[in-house]
């Protein structure tokens, strides 16, 4: 007696895919058209992309947001630390600096550095310094300052998120074994913490790449402002502001691709074990550089 017959293979159809990818070419394709219906010059935006302000304008970019990100970095981890400590007066001191200087917008910040001489008219500090406070504080370091303790804040809460993340039995062994606690954190629970540290923190340094923008309001010739000097001469407003796009969607891919190295050579050093990024994670975990030789 025949056995039944095996049922028919029918491939499963995704209608609902083709239908979405549809309208999304039927977008592209509309937005493709309405800009080169668009009364934008083309031809004029290559040339403003390499107008020498332009390129002083990224250079204040790169540089502002570089030293800035540095600076939050460590000032956040003292502020982690701070907010983990034994002691009350430094947790509620590290509780209040992250109250305000989250809590304030950047650009407010920005501008009340900018304006502290109308409070400050000399900055007087004992044996240190005394001079004008407009001197010392030009527009460059009142942008600075405003982004770098607006970012130290956030920066503090991502190293202490970080820092919880690992198992309190970590430091526990290694103090066993007569780790001080200043290697303990170097060499046992902060290569840990990277992990959870460097993500948000690639994320915060290209916000902090584009929030430079905001220091245009104070006369700082950053890529908005120079953009701005150049359709103030010559009116074309959208193609100076579409130059300055691309540098902005250049130096961000620049820094995403780095952040994705960086995460790779501090999640699995396994899957990229050459170059400077992965001997710099190897060196945080304490890891040799000088592998062994395999059998």
């Amino acid at each position: 007696m025949a056995g039944p017959e095996p049922l028919p293979i029918v491939r499963l159809r995704h209608w609902g895919r083709w239908v979405a990818a549809g309208i999304i070419l039927a977008l592209l394709v509309l937005l493709g058209i309405a800009l080169g219906n668009a009364q934008i010059a083309w031809n004029q935006v290559p040339d403003f992309v390499f107008y020498r302000i332009m390129a002083t304008g990224l250079l204040n970019t790169v540089v502002l947001a570089v030293l800035s990100q540095a600076v939050a970095i460590v000032l956040g981890i003292v502020i982690a630390l701070l907010r983990r400590s034994a002691n009350p007066v430094a947790r509620w001191f590290a509780a209040g600096y992250i109250w305000i200087f989250r809590g304030l917008p950047v650009l407010l910040q920005i501008l009340l550095w900018y304006n502290l001489a109308l409070v400050f008219p000399v900055i007087d500090i004992p044996f240190l310094v005394h001079e004008q406070t407009n001197v010392l504080i030009s527009a460059f370091t009142a942008a600075f300052l405003g982004l770098a303790l607006n970012e130290s804040a956030y920066m503090a809460e991502i190293v202490r998120a970080g820092l919880n993340s690992v198992d309190s039995g970590q430091a526990e062994a290694a103090k066993s074994i007569g780790m001080t606690p200043a290697a303990t954190l170097r060499r046992v629970v902060l290569p840990q913490a990277m992990r959870v540290i460097i993500p948000p923190t690639g994320n915060d340094f290209i916000n902090m790449l584009k929030g430079t923008s905001m220091a245009s309001v104070i006369g700082v010739t950053e890529l908005i402002h120079a953009a701005n000097n150049i359709s103030s001469n010559n009116l074309l407003v959208m193609e100076t502001l579409l130059a300055a796009a691309v540098w902005y969607m250049v130096v961000v891919t620049v820094a995403g691709v780095g952040q994705h190295y960086l995460e790779r050579a501090f999640g699995n050093p396994d899957q990229l074990d050459r170059g400077p990024l992965a001997r710099a994670g190897k060196a945080l975990r304490g890891v040799p550089l000088v592998r062994s030789a395999r059998v």
